[in-house]
């Protein structure tokens, strides 16, 4: 039951943030024409059902053209790329120049034994085929990483702790948690989840409580001098993500001289379409201010 409950929040909010598609044509992977606008759908970068990407390439893209990596939320457990369908459509019409990528990744499950590790891998896994076909999708190295919900948190943790090739050069998280190993929130019940919030962790990180575990996978607990330059959206009266996690988030960034923006509208767990457009116009202009 919850997680058919949550499944129908993030319906929700996609409904919410209000935006209309470009008329866009699939192409083949093999040398895209550049000279146009070009969607690659689904876009296999490995062996599971899930290991699917959209890549929306901009006309007159080349070696120069950044890329967003766009990752979607859905408490771990749930979810799909076409949950941010909006913000992608969003995104290219206030970055016209960029390149986005709009990923699937594994799904947390105890049964399958998929967890951070998995999901981090599935990351990297993405990264790596990019840069791989950076020369035929005329693209340049140059990622900004961002997401929502869940999908923040998953954006934060990979920038900070395992960004070897250092291809992350900013980040971008909407409303998700940073702090793991918040054992208040940890030992919650919420409704909007159907449940408590402990279980749901427990199936992400792949056990129950550990403060150790909890703090690898937190993203407060992993920044550093060199964590890249990450800007924040939360809602002030968050039902699910504790707004409080994004506030001590900041002050921890300003504490190591991390550059920043925080940004906090009147909003639950989601965005109106005003609000979501504002989101990505500021997200749009710190990318730009850090990519280079």
């Amino acid at each position: 039951m919850h997680l058919t409950k949550f499944i129908f929040w993030l319906a929700v909010i996609s409904q919410m943030i209000s935006c209309s598609a470009d008329s866009i044509e699939p192409a083949d992977t093999a040398g895209t024409d550049r000279t146009r606008d070009t969607v690659l759908w689904n876009v296999v970068y490995g062996d599971h059902p899930r290991h699917v990407y959209d890549i929306h390439l901009p006309a007159r893209r080349d070696e120069n053209t950044p890329v967003v990596l766009v990752i979607h939320g859905g408490a771990w457990k749930a979810g799909l790329k076409e949950d941010m369908n909006n913000f992608v459509q969003l995104l290219k019409s206030q970055w016209k120049e960029a390149a986005i990528v709009n990923m699937n990744y594994r799904l947390a499950s105890l049964q399958n034994k998929i967890h951070h590790n998995e999901i981090m891998n599935d990351i990297d896994t993405v990264i790596s085929h990019l840069s791989s076909q950076a020369e035929n999708f005329h693209i340049s190295d140059r990622i900004t990483i961002m997401g929502a919900s869940a999908g923040g948190q998953l954006a934060m943790i990979y920038a900070y702790r395992y960004n070897r090739m250092k291809h992350i050069r900013c980040v971008g998280n909407i409303f998700g948690p940073a702090i793991i190993s918040d054992y208040s929130w940890y030992n919650s019940t919420n409704i909007w989840l159907g449940g408590k919030v402990g279980d749901i962790l427990t199936e992400y990180v792949g056990m129950s409580w550990d403060t150790s575990a909890y703090h690898a996978v937190s993203p407060y607990w992993n920044i550093s001098e060199h964590t890249p330059p990450t800007i924040i959206f939360h809602g002030s009266l968050d039902p699910i993500v504790p707004v409080y996690q994004s506030r001590w988030m900041r002050s921890k960034l300003n504490e190591l001289n991390v550059p920043n923006e925080y940004h906090e509208y009147l909003a639950f767990h989601s965005f109106d379409a005003a609000q979501s457009r504002d989101v990505i116009s500021k997200s749009v202009a710190f990318f730009r201010k850090y990519m280079d």
